[in-house]
Formats: structure tokens, sequence, C-alpha cells
């Protein structure tokens, strides 16, 4: 399926702002005003759906008005993106309500986020054929200032279309998953030396080449083997250029993460991928030598893959992250010094 970009966002655009998964609560909706806020600072116009700033049993509003107001937005010519607040814990619920077949005739618009929002950056692509942002989510953008990795979404969003967006490994990472104070305009606390590593454990410089797609862990793994979760038919789609397969774990501990990735692998998702890059993992350390870890989990499942497998990427719950766009033809180079990701738009 040929991956089709949305055109890049000006001073003017609309973009619709709606909850798919989980919604705002009250006490937070200073920091989620400070995000629209800077939204409109830029130039652009903001729509806010009803499916935003209220949150009961873990989602915003009732799987059916979600659904709706999603393709709502989709669709709707004068929308140009579509950015939720955050993800969540039960996007799971819209995928059958979802017309992807209808948005794989409409023009694409962004879809941003990441978490729970995997949950339709997958299908977006890989059945619609749409180019999305595994980035930077709406609430990160309500800082005063933005770091930098947080800063290039912005690169990715405003390019024209062939432009060709090049984002370095951070030079710091933030130690926990954030959380936001009630009207909070405060950035990232990036404390930590940022250093992507080699799984097997090299430092010699590795380059690899393919279309991206990924996604959180928690919710790819749960899609494969579904229509909405078929990488194998995206692999083959694009046989010629090759896939990069990306991915960050949340909350699985070792022995989860373990089973999840063999999962994946009994699904032919490691079969004929050009690299692998992982994010850095949110879940509990596992420090007990006599007890499964995470590298653990990582070299039972992909140790023995022939391509460059990549971890402790800025990618993920753990901030600041890049802007990863589904689809695109990217570039990775790893080295020793430092690391980089090219994508072309």
């Amino acid at each position: 399926m040929k991956i089709r970009f949305p055109p890049k966002l000006v001073p003017g655009d609309l973009i619709a702002i709606t909850a798919p998964s989980s919604g705002v609560p009250q006490h937070l909706h200073p920091r989620l005003d400070l995000a629209i806020n800077n939204l409109i600072k830029k130039g652009f116009r903001v729509v806010e759906g009803d499916c935003l700033r209220s949150q009961y049993k873990n989602k915003s509003a009732c799987k059916i008005s979600r659904a709706e107001e999603l393709m709502f937005y989709l669709t709707h010519p004068e929308v140009k993106a579509v950015m939720p607040p955050w993800g969540g814990d039960l996007a799971i619920e819209l995928l059958e309500l979802l017309d992807f077949e209808r948005l794989a005739r409409t023009e694409p618009k962004w879809f941003v986020g990441f978490s729970d929002l995997c949950t339709f950056h997958f299908p977006l692509t890989t059945l619609s054929g749409w180019a999305t942002v595994h980035g930077p989510n709406l609430m990160d953008l309500g800082a005063k200032e933005l770091d930098s990795t947080t800063q290039a979404i912005w690169s990715i969003l405003e390019s024209d279309r062939g432009a060709v967006c090049e984002q370095h490994a951070s030079a710091a990472f933030q130690m926990n998953e954030n959380q936001w104070g009630p009207a909070s305009d405060a950035g990232f606390h990036l404390t930590q030396k940022t250093q992507w590593q080699h799984l097997d454990g090299v430092t010699s410089s590795a380059r690899f080449q393919g279309r991206l797609i990924g996604g959180c862990l928690e919710i790819i793994s749960r899609l494969a083997g579904t229509s909405f979760g078929n990488l194998p038919l995206f692999q083959a789609q694009n046989s010629n250029e090759g896939v990069i397969l990306y991915f960050e774990n949340v909350e699985m501990g070792p022995c989860e993460l373990t089973r999840a990735l063999f999962s994946l692998r009994l699904h032919g998702w490691f079969n004929d991928l050009k690299g692998v890059l992982i994010g850095r993992s949110a879940a509990p350390a596992v420090n007990d030598p006599t007890q499964q870890n995470y590298l653990d989990a990582l070299h039972a499942a992909l140790g023995d893959l022939a391509v460059p497998v990549l971890y402790d990427v800025d990618i993920g719950h753990i901030p600041p992250q890049i802007s990863l766009v589904n689809g695109a033809s990217t570039t990775v180079l790893f080295t020793e010094k430092g690391s980089s990701v090219t994508q072309q738009l």
C-alpha cells in the first residue's frame, strides 16, 4: 500500500483536540489549556471535541461517542491534524467501530501522539495508508519551553512533503514518566545522560534503512494476528525497501515482556526486518541477579536476529522522545559518539 503523507501544517490550519482513550480530569485542565494556547500562539485554530475534558472508568466517554467523534475529525475536510491530549488504556474498544476503508479514501491528516494512541497509528498506516506521528502528546507540548528533542516534532509537522528530517539522540533524559502538576508549564527534567545501546554489546557503528512502523509494545502486541496489526502484510508490501520495527515497554515486567516478544516472534514480526529500535523501558527494574531481567527478555527474543537491535532509544514514556513517522522511509545511524534517525516525508 502506498503511504500518503498529510500536507504540512501552516498558520490558520484547524487542529482538532479529542480524547479517543483517556480524557483529561478537571485538575489537569490548566495543563491542557496551556498546551492548546501554545497551538494558538503558533497561529493554529483549535476545535475541542466533547470527548475531552472528562474521565470516568479510564475513558473520556462511551466507546460510541469516542469513535464517532474521532471519525468525524479524521474525515472532516477542514481539520488538518488530530492531536489527542494523551493515550490511556481503552482505545482498543474503538477499533471495530472505525471505518479504515473510508479513511483509505480520505485525504490524510496528521494524527499525533503515543502510548495507547498506537492502537490507531498502526491500522491508520497499514490499512489506510496514512503516515502518522508517534511522538510527544499534546500535554507534553504545554511547556513554556520545549527541549530540542521534543521541539523537533514541529520540524515534522511543518515541513514540506518530500523534505528530509534528521533527529539526533537526546543529550539527556528524565528518570521517570512525567507527572504533570495541575497548572505546571514545566518541561521535562532531563538529568541522565542518554546513550543508545546495541543489543550485541558492540560499540561499532551501524546503519540501516527501511519503512518505519511500530508503537507501544503493550498495544501492538495485542493487535498482532488481527487485521489491525498485520505486520507481515506490511512487510510484504514494502519488501523492496524493507521494514524497521520500533517499540517501547511501559509496565510489563521481564517475564511478561518475554512472553509479548515471543508472541510477536511466533507471529513472524521479526522475520525479514532491516533493524529494531527499542525505547527506554518505563517498567520497574528487576535487580535480583537470580531473576529474569529486562535485558534477559530482549536477548531471549531478539538476541539471535541477524539485524541491528538498538535499545534505550529516545522513544516512549521516559522522555524526551524523537518523533517517528509511521510509514516514512527512514535511515538509522548508530555510533558510539552519537546516533540519529533521518526520515523522508
